[in-house]
This record gives C-alpha cells, sequence and structure tokens, in this order.
C-alpha cells in the first residue's frame, strides 16, 4: 500500500515539534509499505527552514517531499493564513507528481491541507483519510485567534465539508468524536496520541541535561513544548513568581524547552517580574527529547482554561509518562482522566499560578512519591498508549479502507 500523507507540519524525529507522524510513517514502512509524505521546509515550531530536505536516508524509507512554503508564519494571523494557503497549493501540485497512491491522508491543523488531500484523493481516485489533530477552527475561536464572523463561517463550512466528504475521520482523542460526528462525519477512527517507550530511559538520573544547563542541585520543572497563545505560559511564570518569594521552594527551576510565537513575549515577562528561578532553552529534536526529560523532576502541561480544551490529549503528556517523570496537569477533562487512572501526577486547575506552585511545593516535598508517580505513568503509557501498538491498530484501518467503497 502506498500512502501520500499531506502534513505541512511534519516533524522528523532530528527535527523539534511533533513527532506522531514520523513515528506512524516509519513503523508503516518497517510492515511493507510505502509513505510519501509532502511537507513545508519551513519548521512549524520555530518558523526557520528546516534541518532535514528529505529524509529517504534516514534508514526508514519515509519518503518526503518539501513544498514551497511563505515563511512569515509567526508574524501575525493574516501571514499564518497566507502561510497555510501557499502550502495548499504547492502540496497540490506536488502531489499531483506522486504515482501509484492507494491512499491519501490530510491532517489538520492547519485545515486548509484537508482541501488539498481531498482533492487529490479525488482525482486519484483512492480513499481519504482525515485525520483531526485539534477542533479549528473552535480552538481558534475560542482563544480570540479568530474572530472576523465571516472567515468563521467559512472556516466552520469547510471543517464540515471535510468531515462529510472524507471516507474516514480519524481522531486522536476521545473527546473529540462527539464533535466529528456532529459536524457529518461518518465514521470515525480513534487513534490516540500515545509515545514510544523504548525512546525513554526511566531510569535515566538525567546529569547530563542538569550539568549542561547549571541545574545540578535544583528541582527542575520542565514545560516542554510550543511556546503560543494557547499554552497559558504567563500563568506559569506568575508561579514561577510565587515560589521565588518562598524560602521553602529556593531551590525550584522552571524551565521552559521549546520555541514559538508568544516566546520573546514571555522571557520580557519573567525579565518585568525578575524572575532569577526561571530558564529559556531552544527547542531540541526528538532525538534528544529523551536526554532532557531525563533531566527534569517534574513535568508541566498546560493549556488555557477553556472548555473546548477540555477534549484534548497533548501529545506532551504521553512523553512525560513515558520518560517516568511525574506530571503537573493543568488541563482538565480527558486528559485529567488518564493521569488520574495513571495515578502519575498532581492536577492544577487551569489559569491559576497559585494552585499550579501549591503542586510543585507537593512533589517538591516528596521526591519518593513523586518517583512512584513517574514509573506508574511510564506503566501505564507501556500498558494503553505504546505506540507499536497505535500504530497497528492504524494499518488495520488503512488496509481496512481499501476494501471499502469510497464517498
Amino acid at each position: 500500500m502506498h500512502i501520500l500523507l499531506i502534513h505541512q507540519a511534519f516533524a522528523a524525529l532530528d527535527e523539534p515539534g511533533g513527532t506522531r507522524h514520523h513515528e506512524l510513517a516509519r513503523f508503516l514502512v518497517a510492515h511493507g509499505h510505502t509513505v510519501t509524505v509532502i511537507t513545508s521546509p519551513v519548521s512549524y515550531l520555530t518558523g526557520s527552514p528546516t534541518l532535514s530536505p528529505l529524509l529517504s536516508g534516514d534508514g526508514s524509507g519515509v519518503r518526503v517531499i518539501r513544498a514551497y512554503t511563505y515563511r512569515a508564519l509567526h508574524k501575525s494571523f493574516v501571514h499564518r493564513v497566507f502561510s497555510f494557503v501557499s502550502f495548499m497549493v504547492s502540496s497540490f501540485l506536488a502531489g499531483l507528481g506522486v504515482k501509484k497512491v492507494d491512499l491519501v491522508w490530510g491532517t489538520s491543523p492547519p485545515i486548509f491541507q484537508g482541501v488539498t488531500a481531498w482533492l487529490l484523493a479525488r482525482l486519484k481516485r483512492v480513499p481519504f483519510l482525515f485525520e483531526v489533530r485539534d477542533l479549528w477552527p473552535s480552538f481558534a475561536i475560542a482563544v480570540g485567534v479568530l474572530k472576523n464572523s465571516a472567515l468563521i463561517k467559512m472556516s466552520l463550512w469547510l471543517e464540515r465539508f471535510l468531515y462529510r466528504h472524507a471516507d474516514r475521520v480519524m481522531v486522536n482523542s476521545p473527546g473529540y468524536v462527539t464533535h466529528v460526528t456532529a459536524g457529518g462525519a461518518r465514521r470515525v477512527e480513534l487513534i490516540p496520541n500515545g509515545a514510544d517507550p523504548e525512546m525513554f530511559d526511566p531510569n535515566d538520573d538525567g546529569m547530563a541535561f542538569r550539568s549542561s544547563n547549571h541545574l545540578d542541585d535544583k528541582f527542575i520543572l520542565l514545560y516542554a513544548g510550543a511556546h503560543g497563545m494557547s499554552n497559558d505560559l504567563g500563568v506559569v511564570l506568575e508561579a514561577a513568581k510565587i515560589l521565588q518569594g518562598d524560602s521553602l521552594a529556593s531551590n525550584v527551576t522552571v524551565t521552559f524547552l521549546g520555541d514559538g510565537k508568544e516566546k520573546t513575549a514571555l522571557q520580557k515577562q519573567a525579565a518585568d517580574l525578575h524572575l532569577s528561578n526561571v530558564l529559556f532553552l531552544p527547542p531540541v529534536p526528538k532525538t534528544a527529547m529523551a536526554t532532557a526529560l531525563a533531566g527534569a523532576d517534574a513535568c508541566l502541561a498546560i493549556l488555557k482554561p477553556i472548555d473546548e480544551y477540555k477534549t484534548t490529549y497533548p501529545n506532551k503528556v504521553f512523553d512525560y509518562m513515558a520518560a517516568g517523570r511525574p506530571v503537573i496537569l493543568a488541563i482538565d477533562g480527558v486528559i485529567r482522566a488518564v493521569v488520574e487512572a495513571a495515578g502519575c501526577g498532581l492536577f492544577a486547575q487551569p489559569g491559576d499560578p497559585v494552585a499550579l506552585a501549591d503542586a510543585v511545593r507537593v512533589l517538591d516535598a516528596d521526591r519518593a512519591a513523586s518517583r512512584r508517580m513517574g514509573l506508574a505513568g511510564r506503566k501505564y503509557l507501556e500498558e494503553h498508549f505504546s505506540r507499536t501498538t497505535l500504530a497497528s491498530s492504524l494499518i488495520g484501518i488503512l488496509e481496512d479502507m481499501l476494501t471499502q467503497p469510497q464517498k
């Protein structure tokens, strides 16, 4: 089976960003399938040119085509739309040249590339799998990024169009099922976010990361991921200010690992608050993430306190669990149910810096309990969210799609 994946934000293991699709693609190739990915030459996380022009030489056999993309991804909403539309057009043209395709897989966000995937699937007369990783435009409307009424109407129409015209809709969180079904999806498949436990060593003491960043004697709270509007990292800085004024938490360092549109503003906020217990580090590729997470005493996942985010399964939580580190979770909803079922962390009310600071104090005060939480998370992930198991389920869905009549 030859699968064509259209994914502007695709990131390889040697690049910063979410690597769900590279991990799944490698698994598919290892099991005898062919995967061609059309993606951007611009990193979705950093806005900079990508490190890997092609991945065909990485040993996995995944073929990657880089299609032109307008580069000013992080300047403004208008510039982002230009970036998305430029990729939508260029990826379509690139896709026309990919021969002998059996299935086209489109993924959102950005939702515009879903149009490319749908049109290529219809022109090539093959099934169309539409993957929903984020409830766009609902999330964009909720956080105030998308405000124009005409754009909102157009975006909602496009969302429903893709749900109705996909042969299957795949979601990465159970919280999305009701939404996409109500939007017109006739058959929905769940392949949740997860992690490859083989990529992480829960027994790594993290000294390599600690020493290189002069954090040997600190309690490290690590946030790893995008620094965007949705991530509510200003609240984390407010919590750091509270901890800085607490003599019992003088050893705590809040470390931000990653990049994004809001990073510069966050660094300025930290300077204005005169924070000496905060460290900003550049993003690292997935191949270096195990070392970074091993250096953490606890890891943080946080989103703005809006109801829409109660539906999400953030990828970073599963990486934290695979690394065997306790999770401080400032996100309510379905991911809270996972963390509580695993017994792998503490919930802090979203948007509340006092609650977040309190959770850090609890884990800092009882390192043995923190360690037990981390190992419990690792065990739960191995049993329920291992990437290998999830990828096997994906193969079953793709193979089944080839036997079913198209819409």
